[in-house]
């Protein structure tokens, strides 16, 4: 990862999950700190997507085009895998379908599921996430970062 933004945020949420998972045993602590956690990974999913194709946009496009690609970039929220292939198809339908192909699977259904729970969560209902759950998730939502980001990088 490259981005400033996107390294910051995730060396939090990576001290976040160290000093999560050196708490005492206790499950509903635990169960607590884990929706906190996927609200924060949400977050991370969605910031980091918004930057990479806003960084993309500014290196490839005239200001006012970027600048104009950025404002767009600001209503993509909650991601889910669908709406995240939906952008990258925006940007360029190659990258969608390879995303679509590299993601299929586990990926596809971890970063859905942070989508569905963190949609739960906000809402307040019952989720049944646990650390061990999301912490999977996040380290999968970091695999999908990096192929957008490489995506940018080499497109």
């Amino acid at each position: 990862m490259t981005n400033i933004k996107i390294v910051s945020y995730k060396t939090r949420l990576d001290n976040l999950f160290k000093k999560v998972e050196a708490l005492p045993e206790d499950f509903e602590l635990q169960s607590h700190w884990a929706k906190y956690l996927c609200v924060l990974v949400s977050g991370f999913l969605e910031t980091s997507v918004r930057a990479i194709y806003s960084q993309y946009a500014h290196k490839r496009a005239a200001p006012n085009v970027a600048n104009y690609v950025t404002r767009r970039l600001d209503s993509f929220q909650n991601p889910n895998m669908t709406k995240i292939i939906n952008l990258t198809n925006s940007f360029n339908p190659g990258w969608g379908d390879s995303l679509r192909e590299k993601t299929e699977g586990e990926l596809k259904n971890a970063i859905d599921s942070i989508c569905a729970n963190r949609n739960l969560i906000a809402h307040g209902r019952d989720s049944g996430i646990t650390y061990a759950r999301i912490n999977d998730w996040y380290q999968d939502a970091i695999e999908v970062v990096e192929l957008i980001e490489k995506q940018c990088e080499d497109g």
